[in-house]
């Protein structure tokens, strides 16, 4: 059996610094660390900043004053801000840079008076933060069908954002049905889907070409693992969402001649290199592959967290 990985993987940019933005802050302010709900969706990540002292809470009621806060990358509503600032708290926001976009978007559409389409995953920390960044005027589809069901003020006055983690394929049918259905929709400057969630999906469709099951390292709660697993699922293979090395059963693999591994962009390199080390025990091969793809986006800190090297480096 012959193992392919795929590339890129893993971490993009927006995770790298959130969780850099936890681990800064527990080295340089006193514990507890709070962090309004999970950093990234990666229970491995979690359970790691967990040993080193940080708290994970869901609401900002449930921390105390006087201590350092941090929101997550997915981005909170403006309610959650408007809690925290009036609180006596010390708060670092890792909203993933191109969550924080569509939050801009979403304000300016409004400002200049347009209803906006928000195309998610209802309940997803980051829809619930995008759906918070105005008082009204926004209305959520998850599917083509749900654009049927909209019913705007002005269809002539009409925008549509999107959850920066969704599946390309899916979305771009759903941008179809907007447009089929309200000609002169907005649309944003930039496609809102992030470059990392773009390439990841870019390679496991190249992935899947080549293999006869894929394994997605990733959590449960991920969107981005999620749409990895489904996008390999409907090349025709065998598609597998796990969170460790751990799940792999070698049922799960029988007469297959080749397999491949990839992760969701909140899904560490440790994880791969463990999933990879559990096929190998069950025989196969790891082939080494050229890169076609090098990821080089990088996000800064909070200048408090920066190191003096890093300023300089600016």
């Amino acid at each position: 059996m012959k193992i392919l990985l795929a590339t890129p993987r893993g971490f993009c940019a927006g995770v790298e610094r959130a969780i850099a933005i936890v681990e800064r802050s527990l080295e340089k302010y006193e514990s507890p660390i709070y962090v309004r709900h999970e950093v990234v969706h990666n229970d491995f990540v979690v359970a790691d900043l967990t040993a080193k002292g940080a708290i994970f809470v869901d609401e900002i009621a449930e921390i105390p004053d006087n201590v350092t806060v941090i929101y997550s990358a997915h981005g909170v509503s403006r309610s959650v801000q408007n809690e925290g600032a009036q609180r006596d708290l010390k708060i670092f926001d890792a909203t993933c840079p191109l969550v924080t976009k569509v939050h801009t978007e979403v304000r300016n559409f409004r400002e200049e008076g347009c209803e906006i389409v928000l195309i998610g995953h209802a309940g997803h920390p980051e829809v619930e933060g995008t759906l918070g960044q105005v008082d009204d005027g926004v209305f959520l589809v998850e599917n083509a069908r749900d654009v049927e069901l909209l019913n705007p003020r002005d269809p002539m006055n009409l925008a549509y954002v999107t959850q920066t983690t969704l599946s390309i394929d899916d979305t771009r049918e759903i941008v179809k049905a907007l447009r089929d259905r309200f000609p002169n929709i907005r649309s944003p400057r930039k496609d809102d889907i992030c470059y990392a969630t773009q390439n990841r999906q870019d390679a496991v469709k190249k992935l899947a070409s080549l293999c006869d099951a894929v394994f997605v390292v990733g959590s449960l709660t991920s969107s981005n693992s999620n749409r990895l697993r489904e996008i390999a699922e409907r090349s025709g293979v065998g598609a597998f969402l796990i969170d460790s090395a751990e799940e792999i059963l070698p049922s799960m693999i029988e007469g297959y001649d080749t397999v491949g591994v990839t992760a969701g962009a909140s899904a560490p390199e440790v994880l791969v290199e463990g999933v990879v080390k559990k096929l190998q025990l069950l025989g196969g091969t790891l082939l080494s592959q050229a890169s076609e793809v090098r990821e080089t986006i990088t996000f800064s800190l909070p200048n408090e967290l920066r190191t003096t090297i890093e300023s300089d480096a600016e």
